[in-house]
Formats: structure tokens, C-alpha cells, sequence
């Protein structure tokens, strides 16, 4: 019944793929040594009986010893270990019948040697009955089914026949076997549950272990994937990044950043759900391309791409252009056929061994910029352009980041400096105002114009500050606002929707003493197309809080009428390129005419700057426009001198 519960029972409930494995695993190591003890014992018993008995009589000991040698090997570890786990399976199911009807087999034929042999024979047998029952328990400790069954099958036969045939005085004998039996049972039905108890601990504490891998390999998927488009995340790729650029090995991978252009308008007109469609085809179209080790999104519409380091210059750029090409393939979203394209910038990763001629290289950030720097320059070449970084960049590159620190450290106030340029009622000929054009130093000595270091503003998020600090020194120095003459600012784009930007530059004004009316903010239509809602609402602020508004730079390339009519505007000033072909191109002068035309039906007044000749002052003149402002009617000179001949023209 012990035998039962401890063997089938637990076999029953845990036959599982470990457990059986573990059972046979076990058992591999006892059943070859038992094998052996059963031949050893029945050799010795063959050779005892030697001339006591016929040979035909001792034929089946020498088939046990072939049993027992085959058993042996089929237990062996490195046999077991090769077999199918259904196989070792069988073995294990099969092992208590097999065990049972050897056993009674070998007892049998002993016990019929036993009653034919003399005193030291007999004593012989019983010996090896009671070591090959007690080693067989122990050997099957792990499947006490069959370890019960080699007991009862050696012990209570073997009693009987002890006590027919020495009668009652081998009775202590008979007793001292069984109890040694029962005791050996008992120990191996202990050990067995304390194995089974172990095991499923084991198992249980494995498969825990085996969950938490799971859990673990779960959160890193999510820790490292863009859910959205399936790819690294910005974190990881750029932890891969950092893995790349710490490597001595060569060749190191190239770095690409792609950037999709007109991902905004698909946005803004189809909704973001189509801008994530399209996110995730582009994602899957650059893990479909050759030579890709590796991509990830940095966020919004830019991703970043390592290419196999084994690509020579020409190998990527035609892996890009294939990406590139990829790209353009249109997307459908909910029937509607999107496409758009994108633009590309690679560099060749530098880890830290790369020498000093890559100052930086082996940094992630500076790679991340080397290969901005190549995204840039395609981005002005437009139409889904691929730039690779090269030489002359990086002498660039190095030229600005120096502009760019020396920008950021700099006070303000010591490196600006202010021209103003007067405008004119050519009617009149009278001044009606100036405009305000900063210059920056680096050193100094060097004075650049806006347009060579707005961009370092931008980049510093300084624009703010430089706008107040130009304000600021055009109060305190031009008090052409003092004299009813209008006073014209430069807003950066940033400063057209940037919260705040209202309030701060009406107090600066209004702590001065000046009227806000005196002064006109001019801003060109680029900053007006990031954000063309928060823009509007940003002029109508402006608006409200006195000053007027001009719109610079109009037919510079973005223009549209319909700006003139859709914003809160005082004025508009024709850009400088249509001023220098009003003279020779009839196309230039229609477009000014419509453009004059449509200002005064708005009730808009119309600057021209940019006057550089008599024919253009005269030809603008015959198109309607009086407010005129360029080199042939002044040069921007420093507040005094341009204030000191305002006063000689009017003297």
C-alpha cells in the first residue's frame, strides 16, 4: 500500500516532461551498479554449485547474468540521456513489472539451488538474497514500486523455503531479513517523498525563475520598444548608440537620421491616426532594407538608422537611396492614398580610438550632431536629398559650435550693436520712421548681420532675450519714438508664439515712457507657418496692446494674398528681390501692382525696401507705393549719426 501511494500515486500526479526526466536521470545512475551486484552474485552462485548440481540446472543463472548485463547498459547515464523523452517514459512505466518478474525468476531459481545444496551453499544464498534485496531497495529508491516488489519477492519466498527446509532454528535469520527489508523499505519510501518533495520545489522554483525571464524579457521589450512603430525606442537606440561608439573594432556602423517631409501636412489634414499609419509603414520599410543592423525612432517623424560598418561610402548612400525610394511608396489610410518623402543624413560613427582629427567622435551626442548636421543640409536641398557627412562639414561644424558657445556665453549687452535705417513718404520726402537691424560680435571686431547668427539664437534659446535686449537699446539710444517717428523691430519667429512674449515686450515699452503705436513689429511669413492658429492669436494680442504689425519680406516665396486679408495687419513691406526687378521685369512689377492693389482695398499700407536706384524709386513710385526704404534713400547708420541727418534733410 506504501509502495502504491510513493510510486504510482506520485508518478500519476507528476509524470510531468522534468519529473520524468529527473526519475530517469536518477535512476541511471543506481540500476547499472545493481546490475552488476546481480551478476557478480549470481556468478558466485554458478560457481558454488559446480558439480553439486547438472549444468542444464545452472543454464538460467547464465541468462540472468545476460539479463542483468543488457539492463545494465540500457541504465547506463549516457544511454538514458540519448533517448526520447516518450521512450525514458516507458522505461520508468514499465520498470516494476520488469523488476517484479526477474526478480522472481533469479529468487526462484536460487531458492531451488538453495534446497539441493549443502550448509555453506545454502548460507551462500542466503547472504546474497539478503545483500541483492537490500541493495535493490536502496538501487530503486526512485521507483518504489519496483523497490517493493524486489522485497517481497526476495523475502517472503526465500523465509518460507529457509524455514521448510532448516526448520524453526533459521528463524531469526528469516526475522532479521525481514526487518531489514521493512527498515531498508521504509528509509527508501522516505528518501523517495523527500526526492519528490525536492524536486517539485526545484521544479516550482525553476519555473518561477523561468517567469521572472519572462517578466523581465517583457518590461525590457517594453522599456526598449516604440510601441507604435515597433522598433527601439529613443532610449535604447540610443543606448545602442553609446554601445557602438565604445567599440575598438573596425569597421564601425554608419549612423543615419531621416527625417519625413510633409509628415505635419499629413498630419494637420488627415488626422493623427494617419500620421501613426505612416509612422509605423516607414518603421517597417526600414527594417526590410539591406545593410540596416539596427533603428529606432528619436521622436515625432525623425528616426535613426545604424548601416552595417562593412558599407563603403557609395554601398550607403545607395542603401539609403533605397530606403529614400521605399519611403516615397504611398500609404493608405482609411482609402486615402498618402505620400510624402524624407530626407537623409549620415555619418560614420568614431569610437574612441579614431584619432584627433574626429574631436568628439567617440560621443553619442556628438555623432547624434555630425549626422544632424548632414540631415540639415539635405533638408535645404529639399525633395528627399541624402547628405553624407564629409570633411568640409566638419570644418563647419566646428566653426559654428565655436559661434555657438561663444553666443550662449556671451552677455548681450556687450556684443550688440544697433544700426537704424530711416523710411520714407517719397511723396513728401519726409522720414516717417526707422528700422531697428542688429548686429552681433563674437570678438568684437566682427559684426554680424542678422541672418548669420539668428540661427545661434534660435539654437541657445536666447530669441526672447535678444529681442528684448534690441528693445531695450533702442529705447535708451533712438529717440526717434520721442520725436511722433515710428520705430520698427525684427520679431524672431519664436517671438510670434512664444508664451509670454506679449506681456514681456508691452512693459518693457510701456516702463520706457514709450507709446507701443510708435513701434512697428515686423515678422516675415516663416513664422508664421509652425504654427499658423497660435500665431494669428499671438498678432491679435500683439494688436490689442498698441502696437502695429508688419509683414516682412512679402513675395520672398511662401506669399499669399490671403495672409493679407486673414491677419491683423498694419502694413506689409515687398521684399527687396521684387524691388531690384521692378525696373527689367514686367512679371516683378505686375506681381508688386497686385499686391499694392489688394493692400489698399484692405486698408493695408505698402513699404517697398530694398530702393537701391533712381529707375526702382520711380517705378515703384508709378505703382502706388510712397513708403520706400533702401540704400539709395539711406544707408542704417548708428542711432546718432541717423538722427543727426534726419535733422539736416529737415533743416
Amino acid at each position: 500500500m506504501v509502495g502504491s501511494v510513493l510510486g504510482a500515486s506520485h508518478w500519476r500526479s507528476h509524470r510531468g516532461e522534468t519529473m520524468v526526466a529527473s526519475y530517469a536521470h536518477n535512476l541511471s545512475r543506481r540500476l547499472p551498479l545493481l546490475s552488476l551486484l546481480v551478476i557478480l552474485g549470481v556468478g558466485l552462485v554458478i560457481m558454488r554449485f559446480i558439480g553439486t548440481v547438472r549444468w542444464p540446472v545452472l543454464l538460467p543463472g547464465v541468462a540472468m547474468m545476460a539479463f542483468a548485463a543488457e539492463r545494465g547498459w540500457h541504465w547506463l547515464p549516457s544511454q538514458v540521456a540519448q533517448r526520447p523523452l516518450a521512450r525514458r517514459r516507458k522505461d520508468i512505466v514499465t520498470l516494476p513489472m520488469s523488476v517484479g518478474l526477474s526478480a522472481l525468476f533469479a529468487v526462484s531459481w536460487a531458492l531451488s539451488l538453495y534446497c539441493v545444496g549443502n550448509d555453506a551453499q545454502r548460507a551462500l544464498v542466503r547472504v546474497l538474497l539478503s545483500v541483492v534485496s537490500v541493495a535493490g531497495v536502496l538501487g530503486l529508491a526512485h521507483a518504489p514500486a519496483a523497490a517493493l516488489r524486489l522485497a517481497l519477492t526476495c523475502t517472503v519466498p526465500a523465509a518460507i523455503v529457509y524455514l521448510a527446509v532448516d526448520g524453526a532454528g533459521v528463524w531469526p535469520v528469516v526475522v532479521v531479513l525481514t526487518m531489514a527489508n521493512l527498515t531498508v523499505l521504509m528509509m527508501t519510501f522516505g528518501f523517495h517523498a523527500d526526492f519528490v518533495r525536492l524536486e517539485l520545489s526545484r521544479q516550482q522554483l525553476a519555473r518561477r525563475e523561468r517567469l521572472a525571464a519572462r517578466l523581465a524579457q517583457t518590461n525590457f521589450e517594453q522599456a526598449s520598444r516604440d510601441p507604435l512603430t515597433g522598433g527601439l525606442n529613443r532610449r535604447a537606440i540610443l543606448a545602442r548608440l553609446a554601445q557602438e561608439v565604445t567599440r575598438h573594432d573596425a569597421p564601425q556602423p554608419w549612423l543615419a537620421l531621416l527625417d519625413l517631409d510633409g509628415f505635419k501636412h499629413i498630419n494637420d489634414t488627415y488626422g493623427h491616426a494617419a500620421g501613426d499609419d505612416v509612422l509605423r509603414a516607414v518603421s517597417r520599410r526600414i527594417d526590410a532594407i539591406g545593410g540596416v543592423v539596427a533603428h529606432g525612432r528619436l521622436g515625432g517623424d525623425e528616426f535613426a538608422i545604424l548601416f552595417d560598418g562593412a558599407l563603403d561610402g557609395p554601398g550607403v548612400a545607395a542603401a539609403a537611396h533605397a530606403l529614400s525610394q521605399a519611403v516615397r511608396a504611398p500609404v493608405v489610410h482609411n482609402g486615402v492614398t498618402l505620400r510624402l518623402h524624407a530626407s537623409t543624413g549620415i555619418h560614420r560613427m568614431r569610437g574612441a580610438n579614431a584619432g584627433a582629427a574626429n574631436v568628439g567622435g567617440h560621443a553619442v551626442g556628438a555623432c547624434l550632431e555630425r549626422a544632424d548636421a548632414a540631415l540639415y543640409k539635405a533638408k535645404k536641398r529639399g525633395e528627399g536629398a541624402i547628405v553624407l557627412f564629409g570633411p568640409e562639414d566638419e570644418v563647419a561644424l566646428q566653426h559654428r559650435s565655436a559661434m555657438t558657445r561663444q553666443f550662449n556665453g556671451c552677455r548681450l549687452d556687450d556684443r550688440l550693436r544697433l544700426l537704424y535705417q530711416p523710411f520714407y513718404d517719397v511723396d513728401s520726402g519726409a522720414v516717417l520712421g526707422f528700422e531697428a537691424f542688429a548686429r552681433w560680435s563674437p570678438d568684437g571686431q566682427t559684426w554680424l548681420a542678422p541672418g548669420e547668427f539668428m540661427h545661434l539664437a534660435t539654437a541657445t534659446g536666447r530669441t526672447g532675450e535678444l529681442t528684448r535686449a534690441v528693445i531695450a537699446r533702442t529705447l535708451a539710444e533712438c529717440d526717434a519714438w520721442r520725436r511722433g517717428l515710428t520705430v520698427a523691430i525684427n520679431l524672431s519667429p519664436r517671438d510670434v508664439t512664444r508664451e509670454g512674449a506679449v506681456e514681456s515686450l508691452d512693459r518693457l515699452v510701456r516702463d520706457a515712457g514709450a507709446d507701443p503705436a510708435r513701434f512697428l513689429l515686423e515678422m516675415n511669413e516663416a513664422a508664421l507657418l509652425a504654427d499658423p492658429r497660435r500665431a494669428r492669436t499671438q498678432l491679435e494680442a500683439f494688436r490689442a496692446a498698441g502696437f502695429r504689425l508688419a509683414l516682412d519680406d512679402f513675395g520672398a516665396g511662401w506669399s499669399s494674398l490671403s495672409q493679407l486679408r486673414d491677419l491683423p495687419l498694419d502694413m506689409v513691406k515687398i521684399d527687396r528681390g521684387l524691388a531690384a526687378a521692378l525696373s527689367s521685369d514686367p512679371g516683378a512689377r505686375a506681381i508688386v501692382g497686385t499686391i499694392v492693389s489688394f493692400a489698399w482695398q484692405l486698408g493695408i499700407e505698402c513699404m517697398i525696401e530694398g530702393v537701391e536706384d533712381e529707375a526702382q524709386l520711380a517705378t515703384a513710385r508709378a505703382l502706388g507705393i510712397r513708403l520706400m526704404q533702401g540704400y539709395h534713400l539711406g544707408r542704417p547708420e548708428r542711432a546718432d549719426v541717423a538722427l543727426a541727418a534726419m535733422d539736416r534733410a529737415v533743416a
